[in-house]
């Protein structure tokens, strides 16, 4: 059996809220496993609060930027060990400068950005004396008849790109279309959804959430066919917790994302579609 020791139990802790004892108990069961150990503590009820087990502490700077012309966007990550360094001018000078360099370049990935930026991240690195690490990028060409928005939160914490297209030109020049796509910018950096619609989301990760259900407390001893139909509920549930079309409107939670959508169909007479989006939060995977 593995050595359950108080740093295993701690980190448990950190992943999950649970209590000291239940942290301890899971471990045991599960022979040391922290991931089945957070299962276990999800299935009882007893996880306040999961968190990502992929977060990674870093500190650093979230940047976009848009073409003169409005036509092509770039948002990216730019890591440093410190919140010191990260506000320093020279620090951010940087970051501006990888994200343009991927704006006019189109390089979205970390190690080709650095080697395009060889010598001036050898310039960071030497200046701060710390390690300086291009995280990730991305890159939007407007399509035809689309609007794209990009929002930086939180001073640079969170970044959000985000992509709606129209069926007729003359709907992108309308109040009611622009405020959907800022509305749904905003949208995506509070709510983090993670796919855009259910279909795109894993069934592996449907299943998990399955599992976990149907070895909670609240199933045990009920019929499958009870079990089964209470799982299409609790499915339902997490899409609107994951996909961003079925998330509640975060200004108006009575309303989903696809009624938002729907009423604006309606105000400008024309068919609208969330084309794609991508949110960075600052040392989140």
């Amino acid at each position: 059996m593995a050595a359950i020791t108080v740093a295993l139990i701690n980190e448990l802790r950190q992943l999950t809220n649970a209590g000291m004892m239940d942290c301890k108990k899971a471990l045991i069961d599960t022979d040391g496993d922290t991931e089945a150990a957070v299962k276990i503590l999800r299935e009882k009820g007893l996880a306040i609060q999961v968190k990502r087990a992929d977060k990674e502490s870093k500190e650093g700077i979230i940047n976009a930027v848009v073409s003169d012309d409005g036509k092509v966007f770039a948002m990216t990550e730019v890591n440093t060990e410190t919140d010191f360094v990260a506000k320093t001018d020279n620090f951010k000078a940087f970051a501006a400068l990888v994200t343009r360099t991927a704006l006019e370049t189109g390089k979205t990935c970390p190690e080709e950005l650095g080697t395009a930026l060889k010598d001036p991240l050898m310039t960071i690195v030497s200046q701060t004396g710390e390690n300086v690490k291009i995280r990730r990028a991305a890159h939007y060409v407007r399509a035809d008849n689309a609007l794209i928005e990009s929002y930086i939160h939180m001073g640079g914490k969170v970044g959000v790109l985000v992509e709606l297209t129209a069926g007729k030109p003359e709907t992108l020049a309308t109040e009611a279309f622009k405020e959907l796509v800022h509305d749904l910018a905003l949208q995506i950096a509070a709510a983090a959804p993670r796919y855009l619609v259910s279909a795109e989301v894993p069934a592996e990760a449907i299943e998990n959430e399955k599992e976990i259900a149907r070895n909670s407390d609240r199933f045990k001893g009920k019929p499958a066919n009870i079990v089964e139909n209470a799982l299409k509920g609790i499915v339902n549930k997490f899409y609107s917790e994951v996909c961003l079309v079925n998330q509640p409107f975060v200004k108006e939670p009575k309303q989903s994302i696809t009624d938002v959508l729907k009423a604006c169909e309606k105000a400008t007479g024309d068919t609208i579609t969330i084309t794609r989006f991508v949110r960075f939060q600052l040392g989140a995977a």
